[in-house]
């Protein structure tokens, strides 16, 4: 009796925490409007990748997966009927040293919030300044 009564709440407090990761999982999947993970050269026409997205009026913030071979300077421009942004994020590099180890960490720098007046179309161009190869995910989040 006492077995089943472990297993029964086992399993319910199982339940419960799979439930509520995956309610924040989806939670944080709606608030980003765009996604692109550059990692293959062939995404790039002419050195730059190009895409299309709509975005409504709001605050808006870039969040950056990069690594040590992503490119030293991604430059991004957004452009709207009533938007228009531009800036140069810079790749940082931090060292994080433990006892018998060291690894790096990497973090674009720049511009990260955005302001949007209303619903409209943008263009967004991302540059990589050459480095086509290195990988990197760029998201718009809504804030």
């Amino acid at each position: 009796m006492n077995k089943k009564i472990v297993m029964i709440s086992t399993v319910v407090i199982i339940t419960i925490f799979v439930v509520i990761f995956l309610l924040n999982t989806s939670e944080k999947n709606t608030n980003i409007i765009f996604h692109v993970t550059l990692a293959d050269p062939d995404l790039y026409i002419n050195g730059v990748y190009t895409d299309t997205f709509t975005i409504d009026g709001g605050e808006y913030s870039f969040r950056f997966v990069p690594n040590g071979s992503s490119p030293e300077i991604l430059s991004i421009t957004l452009d709207g009927d009533n938007f228009d942004f531009s800036e140069d994020f810079k790749l940082e590099s931090t060292s994080h040293q433990m006892e018998t180890s060291e690894y790096f960490t990497w973090k674009y720098n720049g511009q990260k919030i955005i302001l949007v007046s209303e619903m409209q179309e943008i263009d967004i161009i991302i540059n990589p300044n050459g480095n086509v190869i290195g990988s990197v995910s760029v998201d718009i989040l809504v804030n």
